[in-house]
């Protein structure tokens, strides 16, 4: 499969409105029609978070259709964490800092293949790992905080980048849920980097005090 990743915030062109339009039914797709968590309209998936300027990292197959998207904001603002899944917590604060960033609404189109490594880790899902990881660290992050379920929790120690629990897991709409910070720097990224695997984030979208991290090719 031919695939790229972009980063896209504030979306302005026609292209990059219509990916994130592509973006929001895959998400209804997921999150409302597969896992029931959420009511959608117009076949979309949007939320109060989706209003505060986040980037989103788009999966883009050959036909530019959107296969694998994640939702990034500063953890330094509201987080889907602290708002909507504080139990998570189990009573602390999210000790965030300016290097952090929270990932949320992360999924991958569910006709993709498991991809070959024996790990039942997608291309696109290994492709969005990676991408996520490389637009921190080119962005001045070195810190993603997340909610996931253990399922996804499984690849990502599979794939080489393991989840630091916040707390034990808990059932969450019939989900067993976590959350957890995950680091994100150059070993990280090598690790993930699929073959052929082609990004365009095209400059840093410097927030919250982040730093961009020199040389990256």
């Amino acid at each position: 499969m031919t695939m790229q990743v972009v980063a896209i915030c504030r979306a302005e062109t026609s292209a990059e409105l219509r990916l994130v339009e592509d973006m929001y039914r895959l998400r209804a797709q997921v999150f409302g029609e597969r896992l029931g968590w959420v009511e959608c309209r117009d076949d979309c998936e949007r939320d109060e978070f989706d209003a505060l300027d986040p980037t989103y990292i788009l999966a883009v197959d050959a036909g530019n259709h959107v296969i694998g998207c994640a939702r990034l904001l500063p953890a330094s603002g509201p987080t889907m964490l602290e708002s909507v899944f504080s139990c998570l917590l189990e009573g602390r604060a999210l000790q965030s800092h300016p290097g952090m960033v929270e990932s949320s609404r992360f999924c991958v189109d569910a006709v993709q293949k498991p991809g070959a490594r024996g790990h039942l880790l997608s291309e696109t899902t290994q492709t969005m790992f990676a991408a996520i990881t490389h637009w921190c660290c080119i962005n001045g992050y070195s810190e993603i905080v997340t909610v996931t379920d253990v399922y996804l929790e499984r690849l990502l120690n599979r794939a080489g980048w393991p989840l630091r629990r916040l707390g034990d897991p808990q059932l969450i709409n019939e989900t067993r849920s976590v959350a957890g910070i995950l680091s994100a720097d150059r070993p990280s990224f090598e690790r993930l980097r699929p073959a052929g695997y082609q990004a365009n984030f095209a400059r840093p979208e410097l927030k919250s005090g982040g730093r961009a991290a020199p040389e990256w090719p």
